[in-house]
This record gives structure tokens, sequence and C-alpha cells, in this order.
């Protein structure tokens, strides 16, 4: 976190790095001196060059973000005249603390002697302006890795709560439309008692975050207010069968994954059924991952490769979507025939354990 937070501080960053490059240069010098057994005084000679160095490649930087948005051909030849015109100047340099510190004063007779092996002068300044485009490059990249990561990482979002709050609608119109039904045959306690039931519901699902997963023990008790809701359409028609473990309770899921299918059941099985009929509702973990299971005894319907041959309502593909968009290929979506009658869907998830 420091690193980056470095990195993010260009001009911090930049003084890091060329202090501890001139540094480095110094210290490769010294080692050098040893080896050719120069005399103490030379550490003098070679804090002063990294030194001149150091400075005189601060105003490179000024020139180069200057002309940093310039064509190929102009970057090349500045990049190459100012790296030839800092790296002679700092030959000068180089020569004068020699002569003047490590051999007392000495002075040549010629003025062109100051610019002898100036080329490697030249190619170390060569080399820190290869440095300095590689590394602000470098940032470019990231910075804009970094931007088409938060914008995929909005879209992704963004997909989630359409997804999620396509849901809302959908389940409202469906309530709403039963509601009616009742008013209009003057059942008006049932009525009432579905728009109270409604309100708990919606309180519910309005203050749980779309984008956030939940407790599957949280998602169990909102499809119990969802339950309530239908119970009052169904009366005693409606039963329903739990199995979950407790490892499974806690296990995070997104929210409202099982509404949809518990909806798809009352409208194409229960509802259709003149007895009622039952739905079953099983989670467990295994393998690390969280196996869920919903099932109804209905008539069925017409599979093929273990999903619908025909589509019916938004409520499945809705929750096949969502479980793509959370977990891409780490999931398994599939629906069967149950035994004896009915339909299952199968949901297969990593486990993710819920913080307490």
């Amino acid at each position: 976190m420091k690193w980056q937070s470095l990195v993010d501080n260009r001009q911090r960053f930049f003084w890091v790095l060329q202090i501890a490059g001139w540094l480095g240069y110094a210290l490769v010098n010294y080692i050098g001196s040893k080896v050719f057994e120069m005399r103490d005084i030379y550490v003098f000679v070679i804090a002063l060059n990294a030194y001149a160095g150091c400075l005189m490649t601060v105003p490179l930087r000024y020139l180069y973000r200057k002309i940093w948005n310039a064509t190929p051909l102009v970057l090349i030849f500045v990049v190459f005249t100012a790296s030839y015109v800092t790296g002679t100047l700092w030959a000068v340099v180089q020569k004068f603390n020699h002569w003047e510190i490590y051999r007392h004063g000495y002075r040549p007779d010629e003025w062109f002697y100051y610019l002898q092996q100036g080329l490697d002068s030249v190619y170390i300044i060569l080399c820190w302006s290869g440095l300095y485009f590689g590394i602000k490059y470098y940032q470019l990249l990231q910075s804009e890795r970094q931007k088409a990561l938060k914008a995929n990482t909005m879209a992704h979002e963004a997909q989630l709560k359409m997804l999620r709050y396509q849901l809302n609608p959908h389940f409202l119109f469906n309530t709403l439309n039963a509601i009616s039904t009742l008013i209009l045959v003057e059942e008006n306690k049932d009525a009432n008692q579905m728009v109270s039931r409604l309100s708990d519901f919606l309180r519910h699902t309005l203050n749980t975050d779309p984008i956030k997963k939940v407790p599957l023990e949280q998602e169990l008790h909102a499809l119990r207010l969802y339950l309530e809701i239908e119970k009052v359409r169904f009366d005693e028609r409606l039963s329903i069968e739990l199995d979950v473990t407790e490892e499974a309770e806690q296990a995070l899921v997104p929210s409202l994954i099982l509404q949809p299918l518990i909806e798809n059941s009352i409208k194409y099985a229960i509802a259709h059924m003149e007895h009622g009929g039952k739905i079953e509702i099983k989670a467990q973990v295994f393998a690390n991952e969280l196996l869920l299971e919903v099932g109804d005894n209905g008539p069925g319907a017409e599979l093929e490769g273990g999903q619908l041959k025909s589509a019916q309502g938004v409520g499945l593909a809705n929750t096949k979507d969502r479980l793509k968009t959370l977990y891409e290929n780490n999931y398994s979506f599939v629906l069967s025939d149950n035994e004896p009658t009915g339909l299952k869907v199968n949901i297969r998830v990593p486990y993710e354990r819920a913080k307490k």
C-alpha cells in the first residue's frame, strides 16, 4: 500500500528514483575505484560527479514533459540533442572535478581536452532519458488500466443493479394484480393483509444493497416475508418444506436469489393445482461449494439440456444472468425433473462464509 501511494505521487516518486539512481551510480564508481586502487580522495570526485549529474538531469524532466505529446520524430530529435548537450557539459564538469581535486589543480594545455571521452557521459544521460520515458509510459499504462478496471467495475455493478431491481417491478406487478383480484371479489381483509405484508417485504428489499451478497439465513428471512404474501392467496394450498444445514445458513448468496425461483414455482405449478402443492428448499455445503435446490410437485415443464425448452417469464433468466455476472463460469444452474412429478432447480456456487 505504501509503495502504491509512492508511485501515485509522481513528484515524490521522481525524486526517490532520481536520488536512488545517482547514489547507485556513485556506488558503482566507488567499487570501480577500489578495483583500480585509486586514492581515497577520489571518493570526493565521485560524489561531486554524481551530484552534478543529479542536478543537470533535473531540467531534462521539465523539457521532456513539455514535448511529451510531440510526434515521435520530434521526441527522438529532442531527446538525443538534449542528452548530447547535457552529457557533454557533464563530461566537462567531471574533468574539472578530477583535475581540480584528484590532480591538485591540473589544467590541460588545450581546452578540447575537457571534451575527451564525453561520449561515455552522453551514453549515461541517454540511459537516464530512456528510463524516464519508460517509467512515464509504465505509469500511463497503469493509469489507463486502472481507469479501464474502474469502468468495468462500474458497468458490472450497473448490470447487477439492473438485474436485481428488475425483480421488484416484476414481483410487484404480480402481487398488485392479486390484491386487485381480492378487492374485486370483496375479500378486503385478505387484501389488507397482503398490502401490509407487501410493505414489509419491500421495506426489507430496499434496505438490502443489491450489489452485496447476504447470508443465506437473511435470504431465507426475506423469503418467509414473501411467502407470507403468497399464503394470503393460497392459504393451505401452499406448503413449504425447508432443509437447510447450519453451515449453509452462513453462506453468502446474492440477495433475492431464491425469490424468483419460488415465484416461478408458484406461478407455473402451485397456481394450476386444484388442491395446491408443495415447494421444497434445500441447501448444503459440499466440497467447499454451496448447493441450493428448489423443487415443486407441479406438472413440470419440457426440458432440453438442463434448461427450459421454451422460456417462461423473466425469473429464471434473471437468476441465471445474475449468477453469470457474479461468478462468471464458476457456477452451475441446472433444471431437472423432480420425482415423482414437478420441476427442480439446482444451483452450485463457491462457498463463502459470512463474517460474524
